[in-house]
């Protein structure tokens, strides 16, 4: 879902701070609040290991490029599950981050944007997630046509996100609509996986009672 090099430029650019700043205000509010309820060495240790997975997931796993962008395995809803909404989109910003500095500075001037496909369908998932399920449910005892709603909400949002970009910088050309067309087909493939990875993390977490009193994950993962 990375923003190529060239897809916005100049002026245009200034949109994508104001979208990064939007949404960084949101996380922080959002983290503030986190650490006030489950304590600030929590939303520490669970944003550290989300942003060591992020980088592992952009750096390690399989990712090809296809139309306008990358096709990446991110696996949102998976981090958003276990880790919290602040938590997971400020390891989504770290990780990415960490990646342009150390491994990709070219694609340091498309943070903005970059940061901001990968959060802003984050807040989605967890209005999505507090609407579909019930106050009574533990993250661990979630249905698969509750975890597909959220992998579906989360990835439709990227390329919602990276379409609007493309769109922004190069307007309404043939070549353009198909290859956003394309990236968003083959990137929308991730709902066969990203599902069944959320119920298998979950499960994992079942099966190892002693993460329900570890700060490692939010507490709804064993607790409604």
């Amino acid at each position: 879902m990375h923003i190529e090099p060239g897809v916005v430029t100049g002026a245009k650019l200034a949109l994508s701070y104001a979208t990064a700043t939007g949404a960084g205000a949101w996380v922080i509010r959002h983290a503030i609040a986190e650490a006030r309820s489950e304590g600030l060495g929590a939303l520490a240790l669970r944003t550290a290991v989300s942003a060591g997975l992020v980088f592992a997931f952009f750096e390690i796993l399989p990712h090809f490029p296809v139309g306008v962008s990358e096709v990446h395995l991110i696996f949102g809803s998976t981090l958003f599950l276990i880790f919290g909404a602040a938590p997971a989109a400020l390891g989504l910003a770290l990780g990415l981050l960490i990646q342009g500095l150390f491994f990709a500075p070219f694609d340091l001037p498309q943070y903005g944007m970059n940061v901001t496909t990968l959060i802003v369908p984050l807040l989605a998932v967890r209005a999505v997630a507090h609407r579909l399920i019930a106050n009574g449910t533990p993250y661990v005892d979630l249905k698969y046509r509750e975890a597909l709603a959220l992998s579906v909400t989360y990835q439709g949002g990227v390329v919602l996100w990276v379409g609007f970009w493309a769109l922004y910088g190069h307007g309404l050309e043939a070549s353009n609509l198909a290859a956003i067309a394309s990236f968003g087909a083959a990137y929308m493939s991730v709902i066969l996986i990203e599902p069944l990875a959320d119920l298998g993390v979950l499960a994992a977490a079942k099966a190892l009672h002693g993460l329900s009193h570890s700060r490692l994950v939010q507490t709804r993962v064993h607790t409604a």
